[in-house]
């Protein structure tokens, strides 16, 4: 693969990851250091489902590509659906201040949010591995993009969240169980 269809690659398989930072930041309004700890989370996590695709690839033809738009679906919708449900509640002061029950929610959303958003780059990492590409550039690549853009994306979502975090967290909410739905169309076959 070339240089240039790598950087592509890794962009669009952060597109996902920075749509979910931008509700994040808009819901949780995070410091500087907070963005850059989630987009390593996302960015670890990114990088890692290729190469567990490229090893199913190499293994077991086919096994991914014929689940990992349900489990993308699935995790995506539940996040989506909670995000959703969370912007129509009223901000409570109480629970504001409860930082571990929000950090323990928080953790588990941002664990499952950055896998279901990664689920599409196992099923690149399958397709990797029948090409003979060098998968640990383009995961490398994939990770550090990811990385970039959730921590940008965190940031846009705190400054937008400042005004308008309920709509922000709505809308964030919507485009995961769109991104889940598209995932999902698109393996299907509906989309055409």
């Amino acid at each position: 693969m070339t240089p240039l269809s790598i950087a592509v690659l890794s962009l669009s398989m952060s597109t996902d990851a920075f749509a979910a930072a931008v509700g994040r930041g808009a819901a949780h309004r995070p410091v500087f250091a907070t963005a850059v700890r989630n987009g390593l989370v996302f960015g670890v996590i990114e990088a890692i489902t290729p190469l567990i695709g490229w090893g199913l690839g190499l293994m077991a033809a086919g096994f991914v590509e014929q689940i990992d738009h349900w489990i993308a679906f699935g995790l995506l919708g539940a996040v989506g659906a909670k995000m959703l449900w969370e912007a129509f509640q009223p901000v409570d002061a109480e629970d504001e201040g409860a930082p571990g029950r929000a950090a323990r929610n928080g953790a588990l959303a941002l664990v499952a949010t950055a896998v279901g958003t990664s689920i599409d780059a196992a099923a690149v990492g399958v397709g990797l591995a029948f090409i003979g590409a060098n998968i640990w550039i383009i995961a490398l690549s994939i990770g550090v993009s990811t990385f970039v853009l959730t921590t940008l994306g965190m940031m846009i979502g705190k400054a937008v969240g400042v005004r308008f975090g309920k709509v922000a967290e709505f809308l964030g909410g919507v485009a995961l169980i769109l991104i889940g739905l598209s995932i999902l169309a698109d393996h299907m076959g509906w989309m055409g």
